[in-house]
């Protein structure tokens, strides 16, 4: 199809058409997977140097978008590149005229955010393993989602960070997309597990009878069980739907609705159940007079509670526009790499537990010191 502008660019200013647009399709089927890829060749609609070959990318037709997903440029040179697809599809060439520095302040701000917000988690942890006195929230559930973070970000930096040398390993991208989707999931989950005690706890206004209601050791069977059921059903359905080019699930199989769709049903029911929570508090505050210092506890923990469910989950559905905008491209990055400096801000710096014990240890340090 020498006429390109049928199909128009991508909303991004820097991309550049680099071919004719080509379509291959099978006979007599409508199933446009393949057991292995195909391999084809586009000329390049003016010569390369080698700089310019560096920013090129494989791209299909879909709906009304050109996008990645299971296209990979295997070879190129300066007049002719070489694709490989898992499907049949509408397919061109495309080039991003200042790819360089867009690319490395991408990577810049990611590496710095996450490091920063993998840090507060760490000093969270910390903070939950000194300060055990107990709150009207088990603490089991704030370290796994924690631990869930922390692993998740620590293992989406290293995958950004050594993309170049995973991505020819088809198997090693493919089970580090999955372990990426179970420690995400398991992060939603344990939000999820929180807001569910935090509802029980708040119909008996009473502390969490950890040990005889709801132990530690069933919380984590929970809290893992369930993403570990979804990633092995999906894996099973779908073996080849994990492996995008950025090592993620990918888009052209609709796998990331297996993560995109368990997100969707828990951020909805943290709603439906913070509702049910704000109404009870209400109730109790108009029959209980004589436990106000109580009720104020508990409107306390159910605020830090609600503040985390939006700066944990909201973010994730600009997701959903991402491709459409390198702003929201960015701040997507961004809110979702501090997650543990929310948390850290949140449970820590603004818990008077946390702050009262750190009184006490710099007293202890320095005796000599007048409290003011």
């Amino acid at each position: 199809m020498s006429d390109s502008s049928l199909f128009g660019l991508t909303t991004d200013p820097m991309t550049v058409m680099m071919s004719t647009v080509v379509s291959a399709t099978l006979s007599r089927t409508s199933n446009t997977s393949l057991t292995k890829p195909v391999n084809f060749t586009l000329r390049h609609t003016a010569d390369l140097s080698p700089n310019e070959s560096q920013s090129l990318s494989c791209v299909y037709w879909k709906v009304k978008e050109w996008v990645v997903d299971g296209c990979t440029l295997t070879k190129t040179n300066s007049s002719h590149t070489v694709c490989s697809c898992t499907h049949l599809s509408t397919f061109a060439l495309i080039m991003l005229t200042h790819p360089q520095k867009t690319k490395a302040v991408l990577e810049l701000i990611n590496t710095v955010a996450v490091s920063v917000g993998m840090v507060c988690l760490v000093l969270s942890l910390l903070t939950f393993f000194l300060c055990r006195r107990n709150s009207r929230v088990t603490k089991t559930t704030r370290v796994n989602l924690c631990i869930s973070l922390l692993l998740a970000h620590l293992l989406f930096l290293l995958t950004q960070s050594l993309l170049h040398y995973i991505k020819p390993h088809q198997v090693v991208c493919a089970v580090l997309a999955g372990v990426l989707q179970f420690l995400f999931l398991s992060a939603f989950v344990w939000m999820s597990i929180e807001a569910v005690l935090l509802f029980i706890s708040v119909k008996n206004l009473s502390r969490l009878n950890q040990k005889s209601m709801l132990g530690w050791k069933r919380l984590t069977a929970v809290g893992y069980g369930i993403p570990l059921v979804v990633v092995g059903v999906s894996a099973g359905v779908m073996p080849g739907g994990y492996g995008s080019e950025k090592c993620w699930l990918r888009n052209d199989r609709n796998l990331v609705w297996s993560f995109l769709g368990p997100v969707c049903f828990m951020l909805v029911s943290n709603v439906i159940l913070f509702s049910l929570i704000a109404n009870s508090l209400r109730s109790s505050l108009t029959r209980l007079n004589s436990q106000v210092s109580q009720i104020n506890q508990t409107r306390i923990v159910v605020f830090k509670t609600v503040v985390q469910f939006f700066i944990l989950g909201c973010p994730w559905i600009l997701g959903f526009f991402i491709s459409s905008s390198k702003i929201l491209e960015v701040l997507f990055l961004f809110l979702n790499s501090q997650q543990g400096t929310f948390i850290f801000l949140i449970h820590c710096i603004l818990n008077k537990e946390v702050r009262e014990q750190c009184k006490k240890w710099s007293r202890a340090f320095c005796p000599g010191k007048k409290n003011s």
